[in-house]
């Protein structure tokens, strides 16, 4: 693909900048000196001197990339500068994430990335003034940037106390408050200080990440007859009855589905070498979203909604929380 002079010449300037930065090779190619040009609003034809930062969506980044410097990326590059890219910068301090609103969960479609202001300080300078005494400042002051944003991130975090005790944080969320709310609500109501939670996924994090695990009790449910099993094929929460032998396989529902007959089947799959009795429950946050699922959950489940976190409702079958026979009668449930 042939350039113009001026956009040649402003990709080369950027890889030199994200060069002078530290970035590593793989961050200064031609992908990211595009993205960094983006970020910046620099135009082919503009100085350094007119940086701007913009709260840019990755589809924006890559709509500028197309429309000033001719380079069209497909739709399905979007994942590869976010996690090729943009998770870099961020990691290297070029970038803030979600500036306008730092509690915004990971996966949301509204998630934007704009460059900070040490590194607005550092291009209007380039290339003429002291921008390579600014880039040393920045280095420097690199880790206490760092430090100072992952406080912002964690203030905004969800702690849950697990029963034993422990405290872990999950990223902000719809999804991951209601994970906070079974574990300190639901727990706390049906299952009480015998409850052992031996599984929580960060949801947000996960799709974000390549599947965060924030607590995962490996040896204690392969004790219980539970293989390793992917993110993908576990419920979101995972709690343990030590006193009723009960296995709880908890679904938090915000945007996906509940414990449906296809989804019951696929845990039943999953679990069938479990020796305790299962119990499935589908978590919703309110009655809507109850009531906009309602027609999915299977038989034999129950139902919790979190804003009336004192009442269960059970989908029939031959009894009320609690395990259900499967078809092999060898099995014998408490």
């Amino acid at each position: 693909m042939k350039f113009t002079k001026k956009q040649e010449q402003k990709l080369q300037e950027a890889k030199s900048l994200l060069t002078a930065l530290g970035l590593p090779k793989a961050q200064c190619n031609d992908r990211s000196a595009w993205v960094l040009l983006a970020l910046a609003h620099v135009k082919p034809s503009d100085t350094w001197s007119s940086v701007t930062a913009p709260l840019l969506p990755t589809v924006s980044i890559m709509e500028f990339i197309r429309n000033e410097y001719g380079m069209n990326y497909k739709p399905n590059s979007r994942e590869t500068i976010r996690r090729q890219t943009l998770h870099q910068f961020e990691q290297a301090r070029i970038v803030d994430r979600n500036r306008d609103d730092p509690a915004r969960p990971t996966n949301s479609k509204d998630n934007n990335y704009s460059l900070n202001q040490p590194i607005l300080d550092i291009m209007v300078e380039y290339p003429d003034g002291n921008w390579q005494e600014k880039i040393q400042d920045f280095k420097q002051a690199v880790p206490e940037l760092r430090s100072q944003y992952q406080r912002v991130i964690d203030m905004h975090k969800i702690p849950i106390r697990l029963p034993n005790g422990e405290t872990i944080r999950l990223s902000p969320g719809k999804h991951n408050q209601l994970h906070a709310d079974i574990i300190h609500e639901f727990c706390s109501r049906f299952i009480g200080l015998s409850g052992r939670v031996l599984y929580v996924g960060d949801t947000a994090s996960s799709r974000e990440e390549g599947g965060k695990l924030m607590l995962l009790e490996k040896e204690y449910l392969e004790e219980l007859g539970v293989p390793p099993l992917s993110h993908e094929k576990l419920p979101d929460v995972l709690v343990y009855d030590k006193k009723q032998h009960w296995l709880f396989l908890i679904e938090a529902v915000t945007s996906h589905g509940p414990v449906s007959p296809k989804r019951w089947f696929e845990l039943e799959e999953a679990f069938k070498g479990c020796k305790v009795g299962m119990v499935y429950v589908t978590a919703f946050p309110d009655r809507a979203a109850f009531r906009k699922n309602a027609t999915e959950i299977a038989w034999e489940t129950e139902v919790w909604i979190a804003d009336q976190p004192d009442h269960l409702i059970h989908f029939n079958g031959d009894r009320f929380l609690g395990p259900h026979r499967r078809d092999d009668e060898s099995n014998n449930y408490p």
